[in-house]
């Protein structure tokens, strides 16, 4: 009775180590997928250390965790270096993305992104650019500059109406760098002020040409033609 007592012993112990080195193998051994870029690696939690350069992300799903290696973090976080692991850290909660705990990248829906912030609100001086979901500084109009010379088919001479332009220039309230503002123009008709080289000047008339009105004209054709009398 005493050879099948140890054999029943030895049984329950194998039984009781298989669990245990199931939880807990290393990269060497292998278990997929899941543990690729991980140095310890159990089944149940997944990656607990990463290879260097690898941020360890944890993902609870209720009182579970599951650890994964990744070269970055998810949407929504942000990798810290540390001397032993280096974790994804979550984002604030009205970060859609971030460089770090403080700044903001992009925000959810509903806020605006401002400095590294987010704000429900866009702060005074600001406009809420709704494309972008950020506040952008508002621009400042300055005064009209002068008319610039009048063309007319990018040429400074000639006999036709050209035109003239002036622009009014717009800066940022902040100041910031990279921030630019739309320049404004406006265009009007103008009289050319000298014919081309060459171009005889329309205002110049070959001889003198009677500038009394039409009908002063046509009475004196009428005044002409009357009869004259026959000579004795």
């Amino acid at each position: 009775m005493r050879v099948p007592l140890c054999l029943l012993l030895l049984v329950c112990h194998a039984a009781d180590m298989l669990p245990l080195n199931r939880r807990k193998k290393q990269v060497g051994i292998g278990l997929g997928e899941n543990c690729t870029g991980c140095v310890i690696c159990s089944e149940e939690n997944g990656c607990s250390t990463c290879q260097q350069r690898l941020f360890l992300f944890i993902r609870r799903e209720g009182i579970r965790q599951y650890g994964k290696c990744m070269h970055d973090c998810p949407p929504g976080y942000f990798g810290v270096r540390g001397q032993e692991v280096n974790r994804c850290k979550k984002c604030g909660a009205t970060c859609e993305s971030c460089f770090s705990q403080d700044f903001c990248i992009q925000c959810k829906r509903r806020f605006y992104l401002y400095k590294g912030k987010c704000l429900p609100t866009c702060p005074p001086g600001t406009a809420a650019q709704q494309s972008t979901r950020e506040c952008q500084e508002e621009c400042e109009l300055g005064p009209w500059g002068s008319w610039s010379p009048c063309t007319h088919n990018g040429k400074t001479c000639g006999s036709a109406w050209g035109l003239e332009t002036r622009v009014r220039e717009a800066g940022r309230t902040g100041q910031e760098e990279g921030a630019t503002c739309q320049v404004l123009s406006e265009s009007r008709k103008c009289p050319m002020q000298r014919p081309c080289p060459g171009e005889r000047n329309p205002s110049q008339k070959k001889g003198r040409r009677d500038r009394r009105p039409r009908k002063d004209r046509k009475l004196d054709r009428k005044l002409d033609v009357r009869p004259r009398r026959p000579q004795p």
